[in-house]
């Protein structure tokens, strides 16, 4: 049975374990806040889209199809192609390690690139819990929402000439898939993902990121139902990051 100083433990630990993240997320939830304002929309419109769609690069995309005039069935397929990822999250992500439905229900809706990197790169020894996977993703909604909320209300604070926000999405990928590779220092994983991309941008650009998780996928499967596949496929080479050898 879980007592309250385990489970104050691992709040702790999730604090620990997510607030690096958030010094990534901040940024882009000003930058979210001013691109609100910057669009015609008032103020208290940016946490309600925040709250509502809360998907990150769909919520800048959202701006863009709600200003244009979009319909509602381009969008929603548009909305699914972009979060078409969430699909193979949800089948590895450590929800059911929440107990209550209603955490269950707010961890199905709060999962994101950012609380999937975290709690998957927990190495084997150390495994996730319900109250550390909840923190993660409350922490990294309010990292989300409250910085949106303070740029949309600052308004012309951050001026529309500041170039280089719009690179923190992506520098954002690069740390987590830094951390996620730390905790699987398997050079095959990168490795595959790279040509399978680089395949799919020739034979099918226009479904690149649809085809490429479902072709990684697929290869994950694999290596999953065929250890001997498995094994024949890792590529562990020089020494681990603490220094040790592999």
């Amino acid at each position: 049975m879980t007592t309250n100083s385990q489970i104050r433990s691992e709040i702790r630990g999730g604090i620990r374990d997510t607030w690096l993240v958030g010094l990534g997320l901040i940024p882009l939830g000003l930058a979210f806040g001013l691109v609100m304002v910057q669009a015609g929309f008032a103020w208290w419109w940016t946490p309600i889209f925040s709250i509502i769609i809360y998907a990150g690069s769909m919520e800048f995309l959202a701006v863009q199809l709600v200003t244009t005039g979009v319909g509602p069935l381009s969008a929603a397929i548009t909305g699914f192609m972009v979060n078409f990822r969430h699909i193979f999250y949800g089948l590895t992500f450590p929800r059911h390690l929440t107990s209550s439905p209603l955490g269950r229900a707010y961890s199905t809706y709060a999962l994101t690139d950012e609380s999937y990197a975290i709690t998957s790169s927990r190495p084997p020894t150390a495994p996730n819990s319900g109250a550390r996977v909840l923190t993660i993703q409350i922490l990294c909604q309010l990292m989300w929402v409250l910085p949106g909320l303070a740029g949309a209300l600052l308004g012309t604070a951050i001026p529309s000439s500041v170039i280089g926000v719009d690179y923190a999405l992506t520098a954002l990928f690069i740390v987590l898939a830094y951390e996620a590779f730390r905790a699987n220092r398997d050079f095959s994983l990168p490795l595959t993902a790279t040509a399978i991309s680089a395949l799919l941008a020739v034979l099918a650009p226009s479904w690149l990121l649809m085809a490429g998780l479902s072709a990684y996928f697929l290869v994950l499967i694999l290596r999953y139902a065929r250890p001997g596949v498995d094994r024949a496929l890792e590529l562990r080479v020089g020494r681990d990051f603490s220094g040790g050898e592999n």
